[in-house]
């Protein structure tokens, strides 16, 4: 029998969500339009609407890295790049998928603070040449949360959109995990996009307790001028689009893509607690979300490893834990409870 002790190396390895699953099971009954014309799609879509307040142009595809890279490629040319912080996924984690669907845009890398790009250094980047030998930046790309677990506030994003907006550059949002950052705000998922200058959304399903499946979202329409043939190009059109669309209807309609989160959140938030004062244990960055960076020694990490746990050593070489949708208390204090006793063992 395979080990099915719930492990906290990513939230990828949670299963689906009782309101994804159920909305499946509807979009199975009986036949429906290909390729998006469905009534789910369209359903979903108008959801998207009403949740952002915004008439915006919205797109299903099935993976982050189809999002990120697609979305970043229409908002380029070829002798375009894009501004992101050195932890970006984008950067560091979608084996050159956005250079490739750009036809060669160039990700120019900037130094982030916790996974956070700022004001100054994107114009540092966005300044130091403008001939005609450089790629011209056209894009900013950021991550909300971060790559570290760490949220962008509304007024941290204005600021950033207005640097942006001086310097004619356009601004794109990765959400691989954008419910944990609005269940972390406690904010309206317009307040930290298009009210603040945000262009383009990849707003993550999968994460969130999907099977499958991110969602797109221009907010300017003009700028999706086309994109319908990007997703079609790039293997990306779902020909039965309604198992990619309907589970966000009931996710959305029923508000479980943020109580999901902030399930997700607080699991994350139970473990900090159950190993404060262990002085073997630090934190790398602040817990916004759903993640735990832990600074702990090789021993410590291979230690907790022999005792059944998985888990990324990740930015700076930390230990990461990531939380979801069904992350359950008792296996988090669990985790807790053997954190604690590796590093009493390692100071004997």
């Amino acid at each position: 029998m395979p080990d099915t002790a719930q492990q906290f190396a990513s939230d990828n390895y949670a299963g689906i969500c009782p309101e994804a699953w159920a909305a499946m099971a509807e979009a199975n009954a009986g036949h429906a339009p290909a390729y998006g014309d469905d009534a789910w799609t369209a359903k979903a879509s108008d959801a998207f609407r009403t949740l952002f307040d915004r008439d915006c142009e919205v797109f299903f595809v099935f993976n982050g890295t189809a999002a990120n890279s697609l979305a970043l490629a229409s908002l380029c040319q070829s002798y375009h790049s894009v501004i992101c912080a050195s932890t970006a996924h984008v950067e560091t984690d979608e084996c050159g998928a956005p250079e490739f669907f750009s036809n060669g845009s160039k990700l120019l890398v900037a130094p982030a603070t916790d996974g956070k790009l700022s004001p100054e250094a994107i114009r540092a980047i966005a300044t130091q040449r403008q001939d005609i030998h450089f790629p011209k930046p056209r894009v900013v790309t950021i991550t909300q949360p971060t790559e570290t677990g760490v949220v962008y506030r509304p007024e941290e994003l204005a600021a950033i959109s207005a640097t942006c907006r001086e310097l004619g550059l356009v601004l794109h949002m990765d959400g691989s995990r954008f419910s944990n950052a609005c269940a972390a705000l406690g904010c309206e998922p317009a307040d930290i996009t298009w009210r603040v200058g945000v262009d383009v959304l990849c707003f993550g399903g999968t994460k969130n307790g999907m099977a499958v499946g991110e969602a797109i979202l221009f907010f300017n329409r003009p700028q999706a001028e086309d994109f319908d043939y990007r997703c079609k190009q790039a293997g990306q059109l779902a020909s039965k689009m309604r198992f990619l669309s309907a589970p966000w209807v009931h996710m959305l309609e029923t508000g479980a893509w943020r109580a999901r989160a902030a399930h997700a959140n607080a699991c994350a938030r139970r473990l900090v607690d159950g190993i404060a004062g262990v002085p073997e244990l630090s934190l790398m960055f602040p817990t916004d979300a759903n993640g735990v960076f832990l600074k702990m020694a090789p021993p410590l990490m291979e230690a907790l490893r022999g005792r059944g746990w998985r888990f990324y050593t990740f930015i700076g070489g930390g230990a990461r834990f990531m939380f979801a949708w069904d992350s359950v208390p008792e296996r988090v204090d669990a985790l807790a409870a053997d954190l604690r006793a590796v590093a009493e063992a390692g100071r004997g």
